[in-house]
């Protein structure tokens, strides 16, 4: 066949395109296992840190918090926690970097559909989330012992709260035009609702007032839930909690699939 009878022609991608969606997926993976000191390692030293202190100044090793020791009480929210704001920083950060340095047009440029884009970095986030869960997980065990009662509900809520993280990353990455403004994000949405979240206490001993507030921050169900699936003591019912990280996860998807597709702050 001579190169004259060759036509070139665009390629044409119906349905989903997988190739593009794996290597979007791969290069968020490969981004953070590239600095797994950085991404896995650190973090889970700072949980041990945490877990330190609070067993320490609040004499963790005698004080119980219902049913169980305040040790077994404080070692899955502080894993969840982690897991958290792992997961934000994975899409935030990539999705800023990319607006600074200017190559946020390398992601935008292929034939990626708007809910492709979403699904990439989310997948990203989540994956992140796991692994630092998964390493904190064996080290808290290798230390000082964890009970785990139901693996499915902590699956669930492990996979439900770092992709809430993912979205909330990927909207605070989009609305964020400098390091500066994420920074804000983080140190104003995600942190307070993190830390408010009973992941160091019950709620049971807050005031009525502040106790039926907590009941409306995503991050306590989060929390709640993925605790409760270790040591089976919870402040909600299990089911509730999957319902409100599902419908949270479907608002926030909203919101982060309009941003993309309207290319809010992304295209000029």
């Amino acid at each position: 066949m001579s190169a004259k009878s060759i036509k070139l022609a665009p390629r044409k991608i119906t349905g989903m395109n997988t190739i593009g969606l794996y290597t979007l997926i791969r290069k968020e993976v490969g981004r953070f296992l590239s600095v797994y000191t950085q991404t896995l390692i650190a973090p889970v030293v700072t949980m041990l840190m945490f877990y330190t202190v609070f067993m320490l100044a609040f004499g963790g090793i005698k004080r119980e918090v219902g049913d169980v020791s305040f040790l077994n009480f404080l070692a899955p929210g502080l894993i969840m926690m982690t897991m958290a704001q792992n997961a934000f920083a994975n899409t935030s950060s990539s999705i800023v970097i990319s607006k600074v340095q200017g190559n946020i047009v390398d992601v935008l440029m292929p034939p990626l559909s708007s809910m492709e884009l979403l699904a990439g970095y989310m997948a990203g986030s989540i994956v992140r989330g796991l692994s630092v869960g998964f390493v904190g997980v064996i080290v808290v065990a290798l230390v000082v012992g964890l009970p785990i009662h139901n693996i499915p509900q902590i699956l669930a809520f492990a996979v439900l709260g770092t992709m809430m993280m993912g979205l909330l990353g990927i909207v605070g990455g989009i609305w964020s035009e400098k390091f500066d403004h994420i920074a804000a994000f983080t140190n104003f949405v995600v942190t307070p609702l993190t830390f408010l979240s009973g992941t160091f206490y019950s709620i049971e001993v807050l005031p009525g007032l502040w106790q039926n507030m907590a009941h409306y921050n995503p991050f306590f169900y989060m929390i709640d839930g993925f605790r409760a699936g270790f040591i089976t003591q919870a402040d909600s019912a299990p089911m509730l909690g999957l319902a409100v990280l599902v419908g949270t996860n479907i608002f926030l998807m909203a919101v982060a699939y309009r941003m993309i597709k309207t290319g809010y702050k992304i295209k000029s």
